[in-house]
């Protein structure tokens, strides 16, 4: 490298020999130690004048400059460290003045602590250098640290910022490959973009979180908090009756029925889970990043709602077995309504206390009720082995092959069913998403979710399961409680109870308050220790309802901060070092304090299951779609799930909405179904990558591809056109028309062709795609933006006839503005444009010229040959057109400057550019359909009357024809026109065509094609030949004779044309067509002119002569 010219590289690296370093003597290593350790030099831009690095004469490397002194001020720096696990210790800093901006130079960390530099500048020749020590098998041994370009690293990957730091992003395809610039530009990120709000967001959470955040393993954070959801108050005080009810064999086939539902549920969770870093937010954040912000937003909103309220369900389940325990003791405050709110009221308030104080103290307690409620679980268990004589009388005698018998099949009593029984159960089954509702709150959510919450299903299933079991094999269905009913001699007793010594067939006429059947408390009674098991509800209860006042706020916050609903982002904000969401924690104490205030929950218990299911749904669903799509981002970690039985699970789910409770099922579909349209309809700005994109693109694929063999039929004819248009803003009144006849019927791709420079700019060209096409977007017009480089119009436009499109999605019709101002600008100009217009016709294009008066480019009006964005308000300028890492978008706004007052020529111009944005009124379409093209000139008018804009103009037709058939002629086209099905007011047949024009415009088309002439007779005919070749577009006097009836008839048409159609909204006109190699493009030019001059809006059409109408079935 020492011998290489500076001028022959942007980029030195300079290896220099410890020995050679300055401040040390030459000492050539001994052989058996290692390569000396070398040094890498990076030259980079200094502020202010640089000394001039010293002069070597030999031809050895030259020395490192000294580093800058840290007491001068423009000498301080920002230190980079750089590690490397294997070295044992780190290289060098690398030592940058803060106040150095360089053109091409950023830092970019690689997340494993070593730092490159994305391209090198210099100042006047002279490098300034920055020393880096390695040791001698650096470069040997930790390959891509050396390098601007980076290894692969995690931290590249992610969408936020580090835990602990700032958001690491890889050096930039522009940064690696583009050439150096030598202008300096200001630091800012490492990419170049502005910080989004949620990166700012992420950082912030990143420095609170230096102080200690709280997370949670798959024990503390999942698996407890599942099981104690699923052990609820169903466990002590409803299972013994379902038994009862339903037997032994069909309550385990309700318990397997429902751990199936969720089963499949907790597999499509754990699919979910492991397909990315999963953050808070629970089912929401499951369902909205899977299927979109339409579904998540629904069932995020409601099932935020369903946890608020489920607090209270379970704090009314607590206070009014408090009530009932102070009501046996005689000691009710008031009234037991009162009490129970007053109970409620004080338990909820407990409550929310530990819930503020942070997810550490809430944990805390919920090990407390775990403990509790383990032990009553524990104290039933060591009950059924421990019958008394004095329990035998109210049905409980302990295990009994008689007994369990005799409860193995079902008695239905009161009008139950297997359905209902299921009914009253599966609440007890719910509660799985316990553990991912905190999901922020995880360690790792990808582990803990999967495991705990599967973990969870087995245990408290086969927990339900032996509760079944035990209960069916002790207790019989009946029992008096009398000592005295024990079995007689003169009594046929059969039961199971009779051959245990006790009659209870009393009881099969009613009346009886013991035995599974009558007594809620069998648990109780069974238990080893009665107040245990009282213990164990309020464990229960008091469990759920702080676990879903956890889950609420949680998930309330993530869809709050996805800002979906605009009106909720004031709960967005998080407090302290976990985040925590302080004023959803209010919310939902007030929704839960409103319920507990009103005490009766029975109308609303269950339409909060079905919104629970209705989730559940949807989770299953994600899965199956995700599946269905086929795209490559979905790749669980988690393989054991399977599309279809997720599929199975979502309609299951849906089928036990319905069995629990019809009506509340159709209220829960409503709800979610009016959420998911208001919120498709606003359009969040947000782009998470849902399943429902992949599968649009699978769709679009698969068509496009099944389009390609299906033949071309005139029925399914649409226009497709190919708009050259430039930049969208440019030239809005032709986009809008176009739109307005092929939005939702037809294609239509706004064409742009760039000139090409000497060095084009292709990286702009990539990012002005994106802003265009956001652009079209905002504008609603449905239109794909297609630019192209190209050395002229007619090359770029050859470019787009023959490659834009998809398939069958490819143009058929090319549409161009009028050449405005032509005759005042190069004649080569004019030529390109008429070749375009022959290069479309070869190429079987219709054509569309429109023609304004006031003309159709606005851009010099905005100041601006491109599209310029400006920062909408609160958010930054994202010049990428790749979305934003938080998954928002950013819309192109056109600028306002505060400009000069406008000419008047130019307000004509900028109203004119509105014209078809707006509703046209009445009026006509006039439609001069002179030549058959094939019926593009007569479906463009008829396609416009179908949209609302142009809804009440009505379509006159012009024809030619001769004078003595007019009547005729009139007929044949009126039914010419009915059985295409085409609605007009009034046909005219214009005989007069061929009547020769008036003088004074004879003399204007003279004037106008004068300079164009070539004026064979002043010059000798090889001098007029030449300058034929030279400039094929003149018009020579022996084609102009040929073509002097097709000049008139252009005049005669304009003054017809002013005649009838003066006041006419828009003019559909045949164009005239010109044959190639005949016709200079000067005299072409001069025909469209003349026959488009001084009118109202205009279309020139010319189809490419296929039939695009029938009258066919």
């Amino acid at each position: 490298m020492s011998g290489q010219n500076p001028s022959e590289s942007r980029f030195q690296v300079n290896v220099v020999s410890e020995a050679s370093a300055p401040g040390s003597s030459p000492q050539p290593p001994a052989p058996s130690a290692p390569p000396p350790m070398k040094t890498l030099s990076v030259p980079v831009y200094a502020p202010g004048p640089v000394p001039p690095a010293p002069v070597q004469a030999s031809s050895g490397p030259p020395p490192c400059p000294p580093l800058p002194d840290p007491s001068r001020p423009t000498d301080r720096f920002r230190v980079v460290g750089f590690a490397d696990s294997e070295l044992g210790a780190p290289p060098d800093v690398f030592q940058e003045p803060d106040n150095v901006k360089s053109d091409s130079v950023s830092l970019h960390s690689t997340g494993t602590g070593h730092t490159h530099t994305s391209g090198v500048s210099h100042v006047s020749g002279v490098s300034h250098v920055s020393a880096v020590s390695h040791f001698s098998d650096y470069y040997m041994r930790t390959f891509g640290h050396n390098t601007i370009d980076a290894v692969p690293n995690i931290d590249f990957y992610r969408q936020t910022a580090a835990p602990f730091g700032e958001k690491l992003t890889r050096p930039s395809l522009s940064e690696l490959h583009d050439e150096l610039d030598k202008e300096p530009f200001e630091e800012g990120l490492a990419n170049g973009d502005e910080p989004s709000a949620a990166e700012e967001a992420a950082a912030l959470a990143a420095k609170e979180a230096k102080g200690g955040m709280v997370k949670f393993g798959w024990i503390k954070g999942v698996l407890i908090r599942c099981m104690l959801n699923i052990w609820g108050v169903m466990l002590f005080i409803r299972m013994s009756w379902i038994v009862g009810q339903a037997g032994i064999g069909l309550t385990i086939a309700i318990i397997l029925m429902a751990t199936l539902v969720t089963t499949i549920t907790g597999l499509s969770t754990s699919a979910i889970a492991t397909n990315g870093f999963v953050r808070g937010g629970g089912a929401y954040y499951l369902i909205s990043r899977s299927l979109g912000p339409e579904f998540g937003g629904s069932i995020g909103l409601i099932f935020a709602f369903a946890n608020a309220v489920a607090v209270a369900m379970y704090v009314v389940g607590f206070a009014e077995t408090v009530v009932e325990m102070l009501n046996d003791v005689d000691a009710l405050m008031t009234d037991e309504l009162n009490d129970i709110r007053i109970v409620g009221t004080l338990t909820v308030i407990l409550l929310l206390g530990i819930s503020v104080a942070g997810m550490e103290w809430e944990a805390k307690a919920q090990i407390v009720l775990l403990v509790i409620l383990l032990a009553a679980i524990a104290n039933y268990f060591i009950g059924t082995f421990m019958p008394s004589k004095e329990k035998e009388p109210r049905g409980f005698f302990g295990y009994n092959t008689a007994i369990f018998l005799e409860n193995l099949g079902p008695d239905f009593r009161d009008d139950e069913t297997f359905f209902s029984a299921f009914a009253i159960f599966f609440p007890a089954a719910t509660g799985i998403l316990a553990g991912a509702n905190i999901s922020g709150d995880l360690t790792d959510p990808q582990y803990a979710i999967p495991k705990g919450t599967l973990l969870a299903i087995l245990i408290t299933g086969i927990t339900y399961v032996a509760v079944t079991i035990s209960t069916g094999s002790c207790i019989v269905r009946d029992a008096t409680g009398d000592q005295n009913d024990t079995v007689s001699d003169t009594v046929n007793c059969t039961d199971a109870a009779c051959s245990l010594g006790f009659d209870f067939s009393i009881c099969r006429e009613g009346g009886c308050q013991y035995g599974l059947m009558n007594d809620f408390q069998v648990m109780s009674l069974v238990s080893a220790f009665g107040p245990l098991i009282s213990a164990g509800i309020f464990s229960a209860t008091l469990s759920s309802a702080l676990a879903s006042l956890v889950s609420a706020p949680k998930v309330f916050q993530a869809l709050c901060k996805d800002n979906i609903f605009p009106g909720l982002h004031f709960f967005a904000k998080g407090f302290g070092k976990n985040n925590e969401p302080l004023r959803g924690y209010v919310l939902t104490f007030c929704i839960g304090l409103a319920f507990i205030l009103i005490a009766e929950l029975n109308i609303i218990a269950p339409i909060i299951s079905n919104f629970f299911l209705a989730s559940y749904a949807l989770i299953n669903f994600s899965v199956f779609h995700a599946s269905l799509a086929n795209s490559p981002g979905w790749r669980p970690s988690f393989k054991y799930y399977n599309m279809w039985v997720s599929l199975a699970g979502a309609v299951l789910c849906c089928i036990v909405m319905f069995v629990i409770n019809w009506w509340a099922a159709l209220v829960t579909l409503l709800i979610v179904l009016a959420l998911y349209v208001y919120v498709g309809y606003k359009k969040p700005d947000v782009n998470w990558g849902s399943s429902t994109q992949a599968l649009i693109y699978n769709q679009a694929l698969t068509h496009s591809l099944d389009l390609t063999i299906v033949p071309d039929h005139v029925k399914n004819f649409r226009p497709q056109c190919l708009v050259l248009a430039g930049f969208p803003n440019a030239r809005p009144a032709m986009l809008h028309l176009v739109n307005s006849f092929t939005k939702n019927v037809g294609l239509m791709l706004c064409g742009h062709v760039r000139i090409l420079s000497r060095r084009p700019n292709l990286k702009d060209l990539a990012l002005e795609h994106g802003r265009c096409q956001r652009w079209l977007q905002k504008k609603r017009i449905r239109a794909f933006y297609s630019p192209v480089l190209a050395d002229n119009l007619r090359h770029g436009a050859q470019l787009l006839l023959q490659a834009a499109g998809l398939g069958r999605l490819k143009p058929n019709t090319l549409v161009m503005g009028f050449k405005k101002n032509w005759s005042d600008q190069e004649m080569r100009e004019t030529e390109l444009y008429i070749n375009t217009i022959h290069d479309a016709f070869d190429l079987q294009f219709g054509v569309v010229l429109l023609r304004l008066q006031d003309g159709l480019d606005i851009s010099h009006i905005q100041g601006q040959d491109e599209l310029t964005v400006e920062k909408p308000k609160g958010t930054s300028v994202n010049t990428d057109p790749s979305p934003n890492p938080n998954g928002t978008q950013s819309i192109p706004l056109i600028i306002k400057d505060s400009k000069p007052p406008l000419s008047l020529t130019d307000q004509r111009l900028l109203e004119s550019s509105q014209i078809f944005k707006k509703k046209r009124g009445k009026g006509t379409i006039d439609v001069w359909w002179l030549f058959d093209d094939g019926g593009l000139t007569l479906l463009i008018p008829y396609l416009l009357t179908n949209r609302g804009k142009w809804g009440d103009c009505r379509i006159r037709v012009f024809m030619g024809g001769k004078i003595n058939r007019i009547d005729h002629d009139r007929r044949a086209m009126a039914m010419l026109l009915s059985r295409f099905r085409i609605d007009f007011s009034d046909i005219t047949v214009l005989g007069d065509i061929n009547t020769k024009p008036k003088k004074h415009n004879k003399l204007s088309f003279k004037e106008l094609i004068e300079p164009y002439r070539l004026r064979e007779d002043n010059m000798q005919q090889e001098e007029a030949e030449r300058l034929k070749a030279l400039e094929p577009w003149r018009i020579t006097d022996n084609e102009l004779e040929l073509y002097k009836a097709k000049t008139n008839r252009q005049i005669r048409l304009n003054e017809l044309l002013q005649e009838h159609s003066n006041a006419a909204k828009l003019i559909v006109i045949s164009m005239p067509l010109a044959r190639k190699g005949t016709v200079s493009s000067a005299l072409y030019m001069c025909w469209l002119e003349t026959l488009s001059k001084d009118l109202p809006p205009l279309l020139l059409v010319r189809g490419n002569h296929q039939s695009v109408l029938t009258f066919y079935s």
